[in-house]
């Protein structure tokens, strides 16, 4: 047995794949205790943008400081957006006649430099529309602004004759020092439709997606190496009863029969436990069929025939002569089921069958409210491509892992 385990551990696609398994599995069970945060608290808007978000009234309110830094470039980097880039660079390259060789839409300050040198109004730029030309002007009036040096007065109201009276002013050389500002929030992957963050809302729908595939993997797991060990080892009819349940269950395709068990379940008890209950129940038939093969092979042995004239019961036989042969197969069966059944939740959660509950999430769930609310569309790539990549790590490390322990267990498969 220890060598056993020496072998799984020094296989190098297993070692791989359960790090990757036990980094997510941790980062389920820490994060949660450092941000205590609820994953479903409606904090922000509607698809935030990753980033720290701070009081503007507290900011306004913190210790000025001077500092000589041109922030004219970092507005024109962040006002400037890469669209009107693009057409700086057309209408420059067109009518203004600098090769396209010399334009730089990533640098927005030299792309600026030369829009100034030679863009002017008066040209006919013959070909286009008067809408285009009338774009181009207001285009030209905003970046007059955007590199426009003006101060912001700010004012407040005067109690006694209910006007306002400036308070202040604020100029493009005032900081502020982020450490000075009480009131500020970090939003690592932004906020999701509902306003949530969507790190701790991920990190917390990933320890559900698991707990569900565990509980699947168990199920499915579970009834397929009972049925399998019965039908392998007795025979007759009870073989041809199992088998030919195991072949309905097979011709019929298992996730619609998961589609149709979920709809009648209803909405209102569809909880975590129920679904998962759901995709092992209708999860085990490749089990079934995988486990009486080797039973088969296993049943007509020495050791087991040697049992039978010793007079040993069925399940003594079953349980020490049979399924410590098929145990390292019971273990890759799980790990498989484990995984097919987190990708059934998040299969089920995108038709809207998966859990209905307002307490947790799954990723599944995620990526329902983030195709719903067509964050794709909003380029709101924050609220659904960690949850892809997410179950696609999970799915890829247990993978991994089976295909570890299938080149140590499988004589044909070994080096």
């Amino acid at each position: 047995m220890r060598s056993r385990l020496k072998q799984v551990f020094h296989d190098k696609k297993f070692l791989l794949g359960f790090i990757i398994f036990i980094l997510i599995l941790l980062t389920t069970i820490i994060y949660p205790l450092l941000v205590t945060y609820n994953p479903l608290e409606m904090v922000g808007g509607l698809f935030y943008k990753p980033g720290t978000y701070v009081s503007i009234t507290d900011a306004v309110e913190s210790k000025n400081y001077q500092l000589n830094v041109d922030t004219k470039g970092g507005r024109l980097e962040s006002k400037l957006s890469l669209e009107d880039r693009a057409e700086m660079a057309t209408w420059l390259e067109k009518f203004g006649g600098i090769s396209i060789d010399e334009i730089d839409v990533t640098d927005a300050e030299a792309l600026v430099k030369l829009w100034n040198k030679h863009y002017d109004s008066k040209n006919p730029q013959e070909g286009l529309i008067s809408a285009k030309k009338k774009y181009y002007v207001r285009l030209d009036i905003k970046i007059d602004g955007i590199l426009e040096e003006s101060e912001l007065i700010l004012a407040k109201l005067d109690e006694t004759s209910g006007e306002l009276v400036q308070d202040s002013k604020v100029t493009s050389t005032d900081f502020v020092n982020i450490n000075d500002i009480a009131n500020q929030r970090t939003f690592v992957l932004g906020t999701d439709n509902f306003g949530r963050d969507v790190l701790t809302e991920l990190v917390h729908a990933t320890r559900t997606s698991l707990k569900i595939g565990l509980i699947a993997g168990l199920i499915a797991t579970f009834i397929g190496l009972i049925l399998g060990l019965l039908s392998g080892y007795v025979g007759g009819l009870l073989d041809d009863i199992i088998m030919f349940i195991t072949n309905l269950f097979t011709v019929i395709p298992s996730f619609i029969i998961l589609i149709l068990i979920s709809y009648s379940v209803g909405q209102s008890a569809r909880g975590v436990t129920v679904v998962a209950s759901i995709i092992g129940l209708t999860s085990w038939t490749w089990t079934t069929r995988s486990v009486r093969s080797q039973v088969i092979s296993l049943r007509n042995r020495d050791h087991v025939n040697l049992s039978k004239l010793s007079g040993h019961s069925l399940f003594r036989i079953i349980l020490t002569d049979i399924l410590p042969y098929v145990a390292s197969y019971v273990v890759m069966a799980l790990i498989l089921q484990i995984s097919s059944g987190i990708l059934a939740e998040a299969q089920l959660s995108m038709l809207g069958l998966g859990p209905a509950t307002t307490k947790v999430t799954t990723l599944g769930l995620m990526m329902n409210w983030a195709m719903q609310y067509k964050a794709p569309l909003s380029n709101a790539w924050w609220a659904f491509l960690p949850v892809i990549l997410s179950i696609a790590l999970i799915t890829f490390s247990l993978n991994l892992m089976n295909t570890g322990l299938d080149q140590v267990f499988n004589p044909q498969l070994r080096e």
